[in-house]
């Protein structure tokens, strides 16, 4: 059997700050050839066309490298972690890898910025102790300058465009996960059902009945019953007992939303991929699998999951 690599300093977390094409395409080629040279695994998980720079920069090098479109398989920035990153990692246990991650781009909203900042800061937790070098680029021109001091507390080593090397001043992943754990109201239009344990088919059938009335149609209806019976479930198993079901739509896109007396102490909950033999466990998982976002918010009185979905 074998065993994941680990020790104690493995994990590398920097940050690239580029401002043009050619310092991108200069500092991550020269990132994933150190990778080749040392014999290590490699992924590029990037917005599509900074993927054609990569794949150009490389020419024949690219063979063998594992690409991938991170507006897509990244849109939700909760199956980044578990789904991306993890998912190659584990694929490589007995060996380091190295991947390039960029998760924020100029087209992320509002809305979905803060779970990008918690998955940025959560990365310093999934990957503690792990033989793993994750590269996170940064443009500089294009992102708001929050963006680019946040990425400045969750990465320990901050690459300059021109590949200068230095300490961040300012880490502190936690906190980052902190300010981003924002209390989330539902929408003064939202129609609410409250549940117990008996009523949770009556919650999905409720859930439906509003996703239909709201525009859902086809195999995304699927989605939505899957993800309010996972979380309605939790609350009632691990929440309380009982807890309150919110649909609405905003800018194009079913949101439910579900409130418990639960709270969750486990930052890397449904980002930690199971187990094998793992029994449970998979439900907040799998709903950042089906939904195009998750935000959630925990404290003391309880915690919220919102979820979006296109329509």
């Amino acid at each position: 059997m074998t065993s994941t690599v680990t020790t104690r300093e493995a994990f590398a977390h920097p940050a690239l700050f580029y401002r043009t094409e050619q310092q991108y395409t200069r500092q991550t080629v020269a990132f994933l050839r150190q990778g080749l040279a040392n014999g290590e695994p490699l992924a590029v998980a990037v917005p599509g066309p900074n993927l054609e720079l990569i794949k150009a920069g490389l020419g024949a090098d690219a063979e063998g490298i594992l690409f991938l479109d991170m507006t897509e398989a990244g849109r939700n920035p909760g199956r980044i972690i578990p789904k991306v990153l993890r998912g190659f990692a584990d694929a490589h246990p007995t060996s380091r890898v190295r991947i390039i991650g960029e998760p924020i781009w100029a087209g992320r909203s509002a809305v979905e910025y803060p779970a990008c900042a918690q998955h940025e800061a959560l990365i310093n937790a999934a990957f503690e102790g792990r033989a793993v070098t994750i590269l996170c680029p940064y443009d500089e021109v294009g992102l708001d300058p929050q963006v680019i001091a946040d990425a400045r507390i969750t990465h320990p080593t901050l690459i300059s465009g021109e590949g200068r090397e230095s300490v961040s001043g300012v880490f502190d992943w936690q906190a980052v996960v902190d300010r981003y754990n924002q209390v989330l109201a539902p929408a003064p239009d939202a129609v609410a059902f409250s549940y117990g344990g008996e009523d949770l088919p009556a919650a999905r059938r409720f859930a439906l009945a509003q996703a239909t009335r709201l525009g859902m149609v086809g195999e995304r209806l699927m989605d939505v019953e899957l993800a309010v019976a996972e979380l309605t479930t939790n609350s009632v198993v691990h929440g309380g007992g009982h807890g309150t079901l919110a649909v609405w739509a905003e800018q194009g896109q079913l949101v439910c939303q579900v409130r418990d007396a639960g709270r969750l102490a486990d930052p890397l909950a449904g980002r930690r991929p199971p187990e094998r033999g793992q029994l449970g466990g998979r439900g907040l998982m799998m709903v950042h699998y089906v939904a195009d976002l998750v935000r959630l918010h925990t404290g003391d009185d309880g915690t919220t999951v919102r979820f979006y979905l296109g329509l």
